[in-house]
C-alpha cells in the first residue's frame, strides 16, 4: 500500500507492516503510530469517554489528550497514547472510548530496577538540556541525562531550525553522542522522569524494548525503574502547547500548531491539505511557515492580535498567507471531521473590518499559548509564580538542589535555551562541589543562531475562550469531555477554587493529567469569576508525571517474589490429611479437615461441627503455627510494652502470660495478642497472624521516632517456632502421656502460665493458654520438629485436627473478638465490653488521652455484642446491616450496626452471630432485624458471651 500521499518528498526508511482497527497498514520505520496513521490518511483515531465523539490526533508527544489506543499484539496493553507508541512491524491496535481492558494471560516479558547515583542528572534532552549536560560533563562530574524520546533533540526534532550549520536533530544526536562517550555519564532514552522526591530522590521509567514488539529479545527488561539519588538535578523539561475551547474543538483535524510543525518536520507526515491557523502568539506562525514549506497550503491565519510580530507577517506577506488580525476561529465544522473552519473578527476588536466567513479546510492549528512543564518542580516542594507575559506558571523558590533550564522556567528563544542550559550546569556544578569551567555557553565548536535570525517577537495576548451562547462544544478537557458549560455550571454552584472546579468536573484527572487543558481550565474559571488566573494558582501536581504501567512497578516482584506463599512445618500433614486451605495474610492455613467417607465426604457444615464437638467434648489440635511471635530484648523492653498496651506488662512474672491489646493514638484497637514474660529483659509477644508485620512495623516506628532512648531490640521468630494448640476435656490427659516429667495438674501448671518440659522427647515450652474457652494448651518448639511434634499428637489417642473455621466458631461462642473481624477501625477496647484491659494505674500509653474524648465515650457507640435469630436455623450473612423496624422506611434508611460473625455452633445447637451495635450493650433482650434479601430476619440481643459465662470450662 502507498503512503506517497501524505508523505513529505524525501521520506525514507524501513517498511512496516501494521494493523489498526481491523485494517492493514503501512508505516515507516521512525513512525510513532500517530504519525503512521496520520500519513495513511486516518483522522479518527478514538472516541471521547463520555460522549462518544470521534476524536483525531491532537499534539505529538506524551501531552496527547485524544488518541488513546489499545495494543492487541504482541502482548494486549490498554491506554496507551498513539504520539508515544513508536511503530514497528507487526504492531496490531484498536482506537479506545477513553478506557481499555486488561489483559488475559499473563505478560511473558522481564521488568527490572536499577538503583543509580549521580552528581548532576539532567531531565529533558533537548537544547538547553543538553547544554547543561554538556557543561556539567566535560568538568568531570558523573552526569545522568534523561529524555523520553527515542533520539535527543526535544524542540529541535519539530523545527527546521539549524546548529552549527547542521539540523537540529543533527545536532543534538552529535552532542548526545559526544556525552555517552565520556566515561561518567549516562544518557538515557525512551526514560521518562515520572517523580521528584525530597533529597533529589527521582524515579524514572525506562522503555527499552517496547519498540521491539516481537522482535524484542526475552532476557532483556521491557521496561526498567530507575531510582536515582542525584546531588544535583537540573530540570530542561520544555513546555506544552495549549489550545482555545470554542465551538467543536475536538474535531478530528484540529490539532496544536506544535505537533503539525513536528510530524511534517520530524515525521514528514503531512497532517492535512489545507490549513486554517488560530493564534493568539507568534509561535504558530513558524509552524504555519514550515508546514507551507512542506505543502500544506495555509488559507489563513487568525490572529487574537491587533499587532502580530512584524517579521512574521512579512514572511507570510511573500508566501501569499493571509493573516487575518484581530480575528478568532469561532468554530470548527465537519460531519466526523474538520471540514470548514469559521473566522470572525474579535467582538472587542478595533479596525479589525471583515464580516464571519467560513473557510474550507481539512486542517485547523491552534496555538493558545504555551504552558512550562513544572511539574517535577512542583513536586520536589518548589513554588510557582505566575509570568504575565508568558500568560504561564513558571517555577519560583525551591528548599531542594534543582536548577531550571530554558522554556520549563520561561526562556523563549533557542538562543537564550542554550545560553540558560549553560549556566544551569554551572550553577549545578558550583553546588556539587566542582570546579566551574569559564566559558559559559556550549561548547566552543556549536554556532548559535544569531540574533538577526531570529523574529522579533509580539507580546502575546492570553485568550481562553471563544464567547458564545451556547458552551456545550467548548472542550475545555478533551479526554475527560469536559466543557466550557461544566466549568461554568461548577462555578455558578459557588465553587471558586480550580481544585474543586477540577473535581466537580473532572477537568484535568485522565491519562494526561491537564498537560493541554490544565492552564485552559483556570483561565475560563478566571473568565467566569471576573478574577485573575494568578490569584487561582494551579491544580496540584502529582507523581507519575505520564502512566506507568503497573508491570514496571512490579519489576521482578511478580508471582511468589511479590506475595510468597508461606507455609508452616505442618503442612504437608495437613495436604496429605486432605485438609482444605485459606488464606490468612500470606499464610496458608488449614481451613477444615473434611472426612471421605462411603458417598460425596463432608461439607464443611458438616466438617466443622464434628470438629467443634470434638474440641468441646474431647480432645482437638490445631496448628497455630502462624501467629506472629516478636523477641521483645533489652532492659527497657518492660517500658516499652508498656507504652504500648493497654494493660500493664511490667509487672508479669517470669513464667507468666498476659493477654493484652494494643491501640492505635485515636484509642481503636490496633492489635491484640499475648506477651510471655522469659526473662526480667525478655519477652515474646504474639499477635494476630495478618497483623505481625504491622506490630513489628509499629514497635520499631515507636523507637525509631519518639523513644530512640529505649534500650530495646525487637526480632521477629514467628517462622522459628510451631505451635501445636492442644485442646479439650482431655488435653491434659494427652499432654500428660506426651510429657511425662511435666506436671499438668492445675496447681502446678496454672492458666495463664508457661513451663520448659519435654514433649514426646522434643525441647518444648508449653504455654497454657486458651482461645476456645476449654481447658488448651500450646505447645511450642523449633520449627525443625513441628511435624514431629504433630505426629506424636496424632499417635497419642483420638485426637481430631481442626482448621481456622472451628477456632473461628470456637472463640465467638465464649465472645473472644478477632481484630480485623470483629473490629473496623472505629473500635476502641470498651465497645468489645473490656474495660478491664485498659489500666488505670499507668501514666500513660499509646491511645490513652484519646479515651477521654467525648466521642469515644457517648453512649450510642457500637458495643460488641452476641446475636440469636429467632429461627435457630437461620444463618445471618456477615455484613448484614441491623435496623429496629420490622418493616423498612423509605430511603436512606438508617442502620443501628452490622453482623461481623455468624456461625452455625455444635454446642449451642443453633446459629449465633457476633455484631457492631449502636448503643448495644442496652439492648440486651431487645429484637432487632436483618435485612437479608427480601426478608427482614428477627434477632434477639444478646451478651457477645454465649457459650461458658463463667469460665468454668477453662481449668477441665
Amino acid at each position: 500500500m502507498s503512503v506517497q500521499p501524505y508523505r513529505r518528498e524525501g521520506a525514507t526508511g524501513k517498511t512496516l507492516r501494521f494493523r489498526f482497527d481491523g485494517r492493514e497498514y503501512a508505516g515507516l520505520e521512525g513512525d510513532t503510530l500517530a504519525s503512521a496513521l496520520l500519513a495513511n490518511g486516518v483522522r479518527a483515531v478514538a472516541s471521547s469517554i463520555k460522549l462518544g465523539r470521534p476524536r483525531g490526533v491532537y499534539a505529538a508527544g506524551c501531552e496527547e489528550p485524544n488518541a488513546l489506543v489499545q495494543i492487541e499484539e504482541p502482548f494486549p496493553e490498554p491506554m496507551l497514547t498513539a504520539t508515544t507508541v513508536e511503530l514497528y512491524d507487526g504492531l496490531v491496535a484498536t482506537g479506545l472510548p477513553g478506557q481499555g481492558r486488561l489483559a488475559d494471560r499473563p505478560d511473558p516479558a522481564r521488568y527490572d530496577a536499577v538503583h543509580a547515583h549521580c552528581d548532576v542528572l539532567v531531565v529533558g534532552a533537548g537544547p538547553a538540556g543538553i547544554a547543561a549536560a554538556g557543561v556539567a560533563a566535560r568538568a568531570g562530574a558523573r552526569v545522568i541525562l534523561a529524555d523520553e524520546r527515542p533520539e535527543p533533540g526535544g524542540s529541535l526534532l519539530g523545527t527546521a531550525e539549524t546548529l552549527d550549520g547542521a539540523p537540529g536533530r543533527e545536532w543534538a544526536a552529535r552532542e548526545a553522542a559526544a556525552l555517552a562517550a565520556l566515561p561518567e555519564v549516562r544518557v538515557l532514552r525512551r526514560t521518562t522522569v515520572l517523580g521528584h522526591y525530597d533529597d533529589n530522590y527521582v524515579i524514572a521509567v525506562e522503555r527499552r524494548t517496547n519498540h521491539l514488539g516481537a522482535q524484542a529479545h526475552a532476557d532483556v527488561a521491557r521496561e526498567r525503574v530507575w531510582r536515582i539519588r542525584a546531588r544535583r538535578v537540573v530540570l530542561a523539561t520544555g513546555g506544552h502547547e495549549r489550545f482555545v475551547a470554542f465551538a467543536g474543538n475536538d474535531l478530528p483535524g484540529v490539532m496544536l500548531a506544535g505537533a503539525a510543525r513536528t510530524y511534517a518536520n520530524h515525521y514528514r507526515v503531512l497532517p492535512g491539505s489545507r490549513a486554517v491557523v488560530f493564534t493568539t502568539n507568534d509561535s504558530a506562525y513558524a509552524a504555519a511557515l514550515d508546514l507551507a514549506g512542506a505543502g500544506v497550503e495555509i488559507a489563513a491565519i487568525a490572529d487574537v492580535r491587533q499587532a502580530p510580530g512584524e517579521t512574521w507577517a512579512a514572511r507570510c506577506a511573500e508566501r501569499g498567507i493571509e493573516v487575518l488580525t484581530g480575528h478568532m476561529v469561532t468554530a470548527a465544522k465537519g460531519e466526523g471531521e474538520v471540514s470548514s473552519v469559521e473566522v470572525a473578527p474579535r467582538p472587542e476588536a478595533q479596525g479589525s473590518g471583515g464580516q464571519a466567513r467560513e473557510i474550507p479546510a481539512d486542517l485547523l492549528l491552534v496555538s493558545g499559548g504555551w504552558t512550562p512543564v513544572v511539574h517535577l518542580f512542583s513536586q520536589a516542594g518548589g513554588t510557582l509564580r505566575y509570568d504575565e507575559e508568558l500568560g504561564a506558571f513558571t517555577p519560583g523558590e525551591t528548599r531542594q538542589a534543582v536548577e531550571v533550564a530554558g522554556f520549563a522556567r520561561g526562556v523563549r528563544t533557542l538562543r537564550e535555551c542554550l545560553e540558560d542550559g549553560a549556566e544551569a550546569g554551572r550553577r549545578a556544578l558550583a553546588a556539587a562541589g566542582f570546579a566551574v569551567p569559564a566559558e559559559t555557553t556550549p561548547p566552543a565548536e556549536t554556532t548559535l543562531p544569531t540574533a538577526d535570525e531570529e523574529p522579533v517577537a509580539a507580546p502575546a495576548e492570553h485568550v481562553w475562550l471563544v464567547e458564545s451562547g451556547d458552551y456545550g462544544t467548548h472542550f475545555v478537557d478533551l479526554q475527560r469531555d469536559v466543557t466550557v458549560a461544566e466549568v461554568l455550571r461548577a462555578t455558578g454552584a459557588g465553587l471558586s477554587s480550580v481544585e474543586h472546579v477540577k473535581r466537580y468536573t473532572t477537568a484535568g484527572t485522565a491519562h494526561d493529567q491537564g498537560k493541554t487543558s490544565g492552564l485552559l481550565t483556570g483561565g475560563v474559571v478566571a473568565h467566569a469569576l471576573g478574577v485573575d488566573v494568578a490569584e487561582l494558582g494551579t491544580t496540584t501536581f502529582r507523581a507519575p508525571y505520564t502512566p506507568v504501567s503497573f508491570a514496571a512497578l512490579a519489576g521482578r516482584d511478580r508471582g511468589p517474589l511479590h506475595d510468597p506463599v508461606r507455609v508452616t512445618a505442618l503442612h504437608e500433614w495437613h495436604v496429605a490429611s486432605g485438609a482444605l486451605f485459606e488464606n490468612v495474610g500470606q499464610w496458608k492455613r488449614p481451613w477444615y479437615y473434611p472426612q471421605q467417607g462411603e458417598g460425596p465426604g463432608e461439607d464443611m457444615e458438616a466438617a466443622v461441627l464434628r470438629e467443634c464437638r470434638a474440641a468441646r467434648e474431647d480432645v482437638a489440635a490445631m496448628d497455630a503455627s502462624t501467629l506472629g511471635k516478636i523477641d521483645v530484648v533489652g532492659p527497657d523492653a518492660a517500658v516499652l510494652l508498656d507504652r504500648l498496651y493497654t494493660n500493664m506488662m511490667s509487672t508479669l512474672k517470669v513464667g507468666s502470660i498476659r493477654y493484652g491489646v494494643m491501640c492505635r493514638p485515636d484509642g481503636m484497637v490496633f492489635d491484640d495478642g499475648t506477651v510471655i514474660r522469659l526473662a526480667d529483659d525478655r519477652f515474646l509477644v504474639t499477635t494476630t497472624t495478618g497483623n505481625a508485620a504491622a506490630v513489628l512495623d509499629w514497635m520499631e516506628e515507636w523507637l525509631q521516632t519518639e523513644w530512640p532512648d529505649l534500650r530495646v531490640h525487637c526480632t521477629s521468630v514467628t517462622e522459628q517456632w510451631a505451635t501445636v494448640a492442644l485442646v479439650g476435656p482431655r488435653s491434659r490427659e494427652v499432654l500428660a502421656r506426651l510429657a511425662p516429667g511435666l506436671a499438668v495438674d492445675n496447681d502446678s501448671f496454672p492458666f495463664m502460665t508457661w513451663r520448659d518440659a519435654e514433649v514426646a522427647g522434643i525441647e518444648a515450652r508449653v504455654c497454657r493458654i486458651s482461645f476456645s474457652g476449654e481447658l488448651a494448651y500450646e505447645i511450642n518448639v523449633s520449627s525443625w520438629y513441628g511435624l514431629a511434634l504433630w505426629e506424636a499428637v496424632m499417635a497419642s489417642g483420638e485426637v481430631t485436627p481442626y482448621g481456622t473455621e472451628t477456632m473461628h466458631v470456637l472463640r465467638a461462642e465464649k465472645g473472644f473478638p478477632i481484630v480485623g473481624q470483629d473490629t473496623d477501625g472505629t473500635v476502641t477496647p470498651q465497645d468489645l465490653g473490656m474495660e478491664w484491659i485498659v489500666s488505670k494505674k499507668k501514666a500513660d500509653f499509646v491511645g490513652k488521652r484519646s479515651f477521654a474524648r467525648a466521642d469515644t465515650s457517648r453512649p450510642d457507640r457500637k458495643h460488641l455484642v452476641g446475636l440469636l435469630p429467632e429461627d435457630p436455623g437461620v444463618l445471618l450473612p456477615e455484613g448484614a446491616h441491623l435496623v429496629d423496624t420490622s418493616a423498612l422506611p423509605e430511603p436512606p434508611v438508617p442502620t443501628l450496626g452490622f453482623v461481623t460473625s455468624s456461625y452455625r455452633s455444635a454446642a449451642l445447637g443453633r446459629t449465633f452471630a457476633l455484631a457492631l451495635v449502636s448503643g448495644g450493650r442496652e439492648r440486651i433482650g431487645e429484637r432487632l432485624y436483618a435485612p437479608v434479601g427480601a426478608d427482614l430476619v428477627p434477632v434477639t440481643v444478646t451478651s457477645h458471651v454465649l457459650y461458658d459465662p463463667e469460665g468454668a470450662r477453662r481449668d477441665g
